[in-house]
């Protein structure tokens, strides 16, 4: 007879519906979790039970009432229930199965206590997991245990109350760079002191002992800003500033839509220049439901009925974006205005529909999709703190109407569903782009939403009667979105892995490790549906390339000049591969004729930040093989003047970035914190042989080459002794610095000693042919 499931006994703290074994076992896999070995529960001694003659009914049993063992007995009688005895006695084979359950039941709880011993200990596990605080206990290879990043980059700025709030926070144009105290996302208060050390380095690097050892306590450059400074100060000509008007405005706003509507055959003029240029690269509407919206925006017009302020909105806000990404040549010819006049009467009328839809205090998904349409032409290349704050607002306004959580919890449409997800996925990017730009770090943490990625499918198919659930493996009219969006968000897990890296909570090989994975999951993924021929998928393979190969440069940027050893070469050599390859693929998004569309955008993209990496790398090591190939981007990128000789370009550039960054400095008054300035002042001064120097020019000392400037070096060597006395270039106009004596300040360091380097995980992720032998 067969046991009633009513008898079975439940160990403490378990569930007569909890999880079977072999569910746990597959949930523990998944979080990485070991479930206890088969042996050590098939071998463990058996819970042993006492095979007790029931005499009470089993209703009374399982009520626990005292039955008076009479058939049917008094409870059963009274309730009206059946009353059920069990046999007097059990025939064998039942004995034989209700010793087998009993034992079972005895396995069963040595697992769930097993379970209650781990609960702890998981429970701290995903707490650390869900603050980015985990630890990874991967084995720490030898050559990373002594690298530190430097101290001279900290991630939050202070000012003096004295700054100049007049002048605008946006740094100072390089060539086709721009420049501020923040670069790659980290505030560097001492770059000034940092250039001076490197340009010393070069050009005086047979001091000897004899000559003493420079101290930081003496002078260097000061920089006393004055009006003509006001012009490489200046914004740049992509530079558009936001309006706060909008936001403080009653609604009422007097403003006429005619006053800022062009007629409809302008409008949709820029409306297909926004098709072409701005919704391939930053998709925001879905665009056969934007049609609707558009025919019904100028239909209201037509019959002189104003149309609603979010409609109005996000129809401004399209044709904004139109106008700003046409070239200025085209403006002129296509309008007879000149763009400047046309941005502003565009931006004007966003900003009053905006204002008029009511936008700090919206519940319409139209209003906020019009706000971040109207941000993105904004936050491209030149970024001041008003478009931080602006975007932050943004965010906080998706976050109170929910689109941090995906449509499909909440039963939304699929058109619906896809528009929250894009529009979310432009602020994650406006988020990490002004972060970059102004700091200090990303406000959108991965496990604070839960919102999906847009599926890869056309618009068209999102109304058929039956909408697609899963992502189209061809190249459709969202991939290159969602290679922008899936990129942005493996960049926000680099920033949450960065600070972990300098409390080493996770190893500098697990970082690198998770970028060649998602590497490899991106080729695999998109690079089989590109077809270079078409103009937008070549500006996916190209935009999938700097996306990844920026990461390399933001985790080892601040190891480059790692105070306690050189970075080893195998990662140097990274850090200039991929930050050639990010500048050569920038370039050719400017300068190919294919790709002119999209050039617009391309300062949102990449700032060209590497060029000052290589350029500190090539005037240490000029004889590197990729040596022309990085003078080529460099030559692009500071726009140097074609008469200056090729063995003092370095000097030269290296010179216009030091003194237009002091000048910044002294202008914003910046502040370094009292610990950076103890950080520094800790180091004795040091002095370098001549016979360390004289070994760098050989390649068989690569590796093995002297830090010459202690903590503001950039971990570069001298340069060779034929360009160690060139003399700077004399300047005129006004780049020159009217003649500010420049000496060196910072100390001389002697070579650290090279560690021994297992090079068995790196070469893992990084062939050994790809990566050695970088000299010529």
């Amino acid at each position: 007879m067969d046991v009633p499931s009513q008898s079975l006994r439940f160990g403490p703290g378990a569930s007569r519906e909890g999880t079977s074994y072999p569910e746990k076992q597959s949930i523990d896999a998944s979080i990485g979790i070991s479930p206890a070995p088969a042996s050590a529960i098939s071998t463990a001694p058996r819970v042993r039970r006492r095979n007790r003659m029931i005499t009470s009914c089993l209703e009374c049993r399982r009520r626990k009432l005292k039955c008076d063992k009479s058939h049917p007995c008094a409870n059963c009688t009274k309730n009206t229930r059946d009353c059920v005895f069990l046999a007097p006695a059990l025939d064998s084979a039942s004995q034989m199965r209700l010793t087998e359950i009993k034992e079972k039941m005895g396995s069963l709880e040595r697992v769930l206590e097993h379970d209650v011993a781990r609960k702890g200990e998981m429970r701290r596990s995903w707490k650390a997991e869900r603050e980015g605080d985990r630890i990874d206990f991967a084995p720490e290879p030898e050559d990373e245990k002594d690298l530190e990043p430097t101290p001279l980059a900290v991630t939050d700025a202070v000012y003096d109350d004295e700054a100049d709030d007049d002048l605008a926070d946006l740094g100072f144009a390089m060539g086709r760079m721009r420049l501020s105290d923040r670069i790659g996302g980290f505030f560097r208060p001492k770059m000034t002191e940092e250039m001076t050390a490197s340009l010393h380095d070069g050009n005086d690097h047979k001091i000897s002992t004899a000559q003493g050892s420079l101290s930081l306590e003496q002078p260097i450059p000061q920089f006393a800003p004055n009006p003509s400074h006001r012009k490489f100060l200046a914004p740049g000509p992509t530079y558009i500033a936001p309006s706060s008007s909008f936001f403080f405005s009653s609604g009422q706003n007097p403003a006429s839509l005619i006053d800022f509507l062009p007629s409809k055959p302008i409008a949709d003029r820029l409306l297909n220049q926004y098709w072409l240029a701005v919704h391939p690269l930053c998709r925001t509407v879905h665009r056969p439901s934007f049609l609707r919206r558009y025919s019904a925006f100028w239909a209201d017009v037509e019959a002189g009925i104003e149309p609603p302020g979010s409609l109005q909105a996000v129809i401004f806000a399209a044709l904004f974006s139109g106008v700003v990404s046409m070239p200025d040549e085209d403006v002129l010819m296509q309008f007879g205005t000149t763009k400047k006049d046309l941005v502003e009467n565009f931006q004007m009328g966003t900003e009053t529909a905006l204002g008029r839809a009511n936008v700090i205090r919206t519940t319409k998904v139209e209003t906020l999709q019009a706000l971040v349409m109207y941000m993105i032409p904004l936050c491209r290349g030149e970024i001041s703190r008003s478009h931080s704050a602006l975007v932050g607002t943004a965010l906080r306004i998706a976050e109170c109407m929910g689109l941090h959580r995906d449509g499909s919890e909440y039963g939304f449409g699929p058109v619906e569903t896809h528009v929250r997800r894009l529009i979310w996925y432009q602020i994650c990017f406006l988020d990490v782009r002004t972060c970059e730009a102004q700091g200090p770090r990303p406000h959108i943490r991965a496990d604070e939403f839960s919102t999906q990625f847009p599926l890869n499918v056309d618009d068209d198919e999102l109304e058929n009667a039956n909408p697609p659930t899963v992502s189209a493996s061809r190249w459709t009219d969202m991939t290159l979105s969602l290679i922008r969006m899936e990129g942005n968000e493996m960049c926000r897990v680099v920033w949450v892995d960065r600070p972990r890296l300098e409390k080493k909570k996770i190893s500098l090989t697990a970082v690198l490790g998770k970028i060649e994975n998602f590497r490899k999951t991106m080729e695999a993924k998109y690079f089989s549906l590109i077809n270079d021929d078409i103009p937008v998928q070549h500006l996916g393979r190209q935009i999938c390339e700097i996306l990844y190969r920026r990461m390399h440069i933001m985790v080892l940027h601040l190891y480059h000049n790692s105070v306690a050893y050189q970075i080893p070469d195998r990662l140097r050599q990274i850090i200039i591969n991929s930050g050639t390859e990010i500048m050569e693929r920038g370039i050719q998004i400017d300068t190919l004729p294919m790709l002119s569309p999209w050039a617009w955008y391309s300062s949102a993209i990449q700032q060209y930040h590497s060029a000052l990496l290589l350029l500190m790398e090539i005037f240490a090591h000029p004889n590197r093989k990729e040596a022309d190939r990085i003078w080529r981007c460099l030559d692009y990128v500071f726009e140097i003047p074609p008469h200056i000789p090729k063995d003092q370009k370095g000097r030269w550039v290296m010179t216009e970035v030091r003194d237009k960054m002091g000048i910044f400095i002294a202008s914003r008054k910046v502040m370094a914190p009292s610990s950076m300035l103890e950080r520094i002042g800790s180091h004795s001064p040091r002095t370098v042989s001549t016979a360390s120097t004289a070994s760098t020019s050989s390649p068989s000392a690569v590796g093995k080459v002297s830090q010459s400037t202690g903590d503001f070096a950039h971990g570069y060597t001298h340069i060779p002794a034929q360009h160690a006395h060139v003399a700077p270039v004399e300047r005129q106009g006004p780049m020159s610095m009217n003649g500010v004596e420049r000496q060196p300040t910072m100390p001389m360091p002697p070579p650290p000693a090279q560690p021994e380097i297992d090079w068995h995980e790196w070469d893992k992720l990084f062939p050994p042919d790809v990566n050695a032998n970088y000299l010529a």
